[in-house]
C-alpha cells in the first residue's frame, strides 16, 4: 500500500453566502426561489511543520437532507451547521492521521453525535463532506499536486476497514492507479416540477429576461444537451401529460438524447412505480422518449427504499438509490434488493463516492456491466463548489452528470466582480465571462453542444485555480438545533 501523509486539522473557519435563484426550482414537494451557500476551510499541518489552508463549498440545501414538513428552513439550516460544528470538533481533536484516516475515525462518532440530536445520517456525513474536501485541497497545494494527481497516488491513504467488510482485501492503490480522468463531461440538464417546457406555460413577463433559458425548448435550442434529468411527482395522469409535454420537445429536437427520471421520494410502493413504467412504454406518444430511459432514481420514500424489493422496477429499468444512501452500508442493502445503481454527490461524501465506485466494480467482476454509478447534482454553485464535484465525476469515469445550479441561479452574479474574473481566468474552458448592465460581467457555465471541458481543473489542490474572497463572505452563525431534542436530554 502507498504511505499517505499524515497531517492534523488545526483549524476550521465557517462562512455563508445569500443565493438567489432566477427561476423557481421545486423538487418533491419544495420550491426553492433562494437559498444559502457554505464555504468552510480548513487550516492543515503536516509533521515537518508545513502548514496550508483548503476550501470546499456545498448548498445549505433545505428539505432534502431531512424533508419532515415540521420544519422551517432555517431548521434545517441549523442542522447542517451543526453537522459541520461536530465534524470540526471531532477533525481537530484526532491528531496526526491520514486523510482518510480522519474521515474514518469521525464516521461513527459522527452518526451517533448527530442521531442524539435526532438528525438523520445524511446529516452526519455532510460536515465531514465538506472537511474532507478541504483537507485534499490544503494537501494538493502543500505538495503542488491536483486531485486527480493525489487521488490516483491514494495520498489520502484509502484502505480497507471494518466500515466496509464488503471491500476486505480490495487493492485501492491499483484501483485509484487505474482511475483515467475525463477531460469533458455531458450535462444532464435537469427538469422541475415546476419548469416552463414552452413559451404558453409561462405568463408573459413573468420571467427574468436575462438572456438566459427560461423554457426547456429555449435550453433544447441553446445548449443542445443529449442528457436529460426529469423529476416526476407520483401523479399518475399529471406524469403523463407532463412527461408527454417534455417528450414533444425533446423528440423535435433532432437530435439523440437519454433521460432519467427522478422519483424525488414521491412513491410509498412498488406497484405504481411500475405502472408508471408501463403506462410510459404502452403510450405511442413516448415511444422514442420510454426507449431513451436509462434509470429511475430514488421512486421510494426513504423510509420504505431500504425494505421494499424493488425487482419488479428493475426489470423494467434500473434503480438508483439516492437520498437512501444515507451511510456506508446503504448501497450494499440496496443491491440486495435488486437496486443496481447509486448516486455520486459531493454532499454525501467524497470518499463514500469512491468506496461505492470500488464496489460497483468488485461485483461488476462478476456480473459485467450490472452496477453502477449516477452523477447527480445538489445544487453545486459555478466556483469551488461546481468544480470540486466535477472533479470528482471526472475521476471515476462517469462521462455525463446532471446539472441545474447553472440554469436555476445566474453563473456567479452572487459574488463580486473581481472574484468572478479570477475565476473565468484560471478555468477559460468552464466558464465564459458576459457582460451585462452598468459594465458589469456575469461568470457563467460554458455548454457547448451539451457539453462541458474541464482540463483546467488540473491544477494543484482541490481543483480550483483561484480562490473566493473570503472578506466578503457572512460569518456564519452557530447553529441554533436546539439541545433539547438530545437523546440523552
Amino acid at each position: 500500500m502507498t504511505e499517505a501523509m499524515r497531517l492534523k486539522v488545526c483549524e476550521v473557519d465557517v462562512r455563508e453566502c445569500a443565493v438567489k435563484n432566477r427561476l423557481p426550482f421545486r423538487f418533491g414537494n419544495s420550491t426553492k426561489t433562494h437559498g444559502r451557500q457554505v464555504v468552510v476551510r480548513a487550516r492543515i499541518a503536516l509533521p515537518d511543520g508545513r502548514s496550508c489552508w483548503g476550501a470546499a463549498a456545498e448548498a445549505l440545501s433545505a428539505k432534502w437532507f431531512d424533508k419532515n414538513p415540521a420544519l422551517s428552513d432555517e431548521d434545517n439550516y441549523d442542522q447542517l451547521r451543526l453537522s459541520i460544528e461536530l465534524a470540526a470538533k471531532r477533525y481537530r481533536e484526532q491528531g496526526d492521521e491520514t486523510a482518510f484516516d480522519h474521515f474514518v475515525g469521525a464516521y461513527e462518532w459522527l452518526n451517533a453525535e448527530c442521531a442524539r440530536f435526532r438528525m438523520p445520517a445524511l446529516i452526519a456525513g455532510y460536515g465531514a463532506a465538506l472537511l474532507d474536501r478541504c483537507i485534499v485541497d490544503a494537501l494538493g497545494r502543500l505538495t503542488s499536486q491536483s486531485f486527480w494527481t493525489l487521488m490516483r497516488g491514494n495520498a489520502p491513504g484509502l484502505r480497507p476497514t471494518p466500515l466496509t467488510p464488503d471491500l476486505v482485501g480490495f487493492d485501492f492503490d491499483r484501483f485509484l492507479r487505474a482511475r483515467e480522468p475525463l477531460q469533458e463531461l455531458q450535462v444532464r440538464h435537469t427538469v422541475g416540477l415546476v419548469d416552463p417546457i414552452v413559451a404558453a406555460d409561462q405568463p408573459q413577463g413573468s420571467g427574468p429576461a436575462d438572456g438566459l433559458p427560461e423554457t426547456l425548448q429555449d435550453v433544447v435550442a441553446t445548449y443542445r444537451h443529449r442528457y436529460y434529468k426529469i423529476k416526476v411527482a407520483g401523479d399518475p395522469a399529471a406524469d403523463l401529460e407532463r412527461l408527454s409535454a417534455i417528450a414533444s420537445v425533446l423528440d423535435q429536437a433532432g437530435t439523440p438524447y437519454h433521460v432519467t427520471l427522478d422519483g424525488n421520494e414521491q412513491f410509498r410502493d412498488v406497484e405504481p412505480v411500475v405502472q408508471l413504467l408501463r403506462t410510459l412504454e404502452g403510450s405511442t406518444r413516448l415511444r422514442r422518449f420510454h426507449a431513451s430511459i436509462l434509470w429511475l432514481e430514488q421512486p421510494l420514500a426513504r423510509d420504505v427504499a431500504l425494505t421494499a424489493d424493488v425487482r419488479a422496477i428493475d426489470a423494467l429499468r434500473p434503480v438508483v438509490i439516492d437520498e437512501s444512501d444515507a451511510t456506508l452500508d446503504a448501497f450494499p442493502k440496496a443491491l440486495e434488493l435488486g437496486y443496481r445503481g447509486v448516486s455520486t454527490k459531493n454532499c454525501k461524501g467524497l470518499y463514500k463516492s469512491i468506496l461505492n465506485r470500488a464496489r460497483c466494480d468488485v461485483r461488476n467482476s462478476v456480473a459485467p456491466g450490472r452496477h453502477f454509478m449516477a452523477a447527480e447534482d445538489l445544487t453545486t454553485l459555478p466556483g469551488i463548489s461546481l468544480q470540486q464535484d466535477l472533479g470528482l465525476v471526472s475521476l471515476l469515469g462517469l462521462s455525463h452528470v446532471e446539472k441545474n445550479a447553472h440554469h436555476f441561479i445566474d453563473g456567479m452574479r452572487h459574488r463580486p466582480q473581481e472574484e468572478q474574473r479570477r475565476f473565468a481566468a484560471a478555468h477559460p474552458d468552464l466558464y465564459r465571462l458576459d457582460a451585462v448592465a452598468d459594465g458589469h460581467v456575469v461568470a457563467r457555465l460554458k455548454i457547448s453542444e451539451g457539453s462541458i471541458r474541464i482540463g483546467s481543473l488540473d491544477v494543484p489542490g482541490h481543483s480550483h485555480g483561484a480562490d473566493l474572497d473570503w472578506t466578503t463572505l457572512e460569518s456564519a452563525p452557530p447553529s441554533r438545533w436546539p439541545a433539547f431534542v438530545k437523546e440523552d436530554a
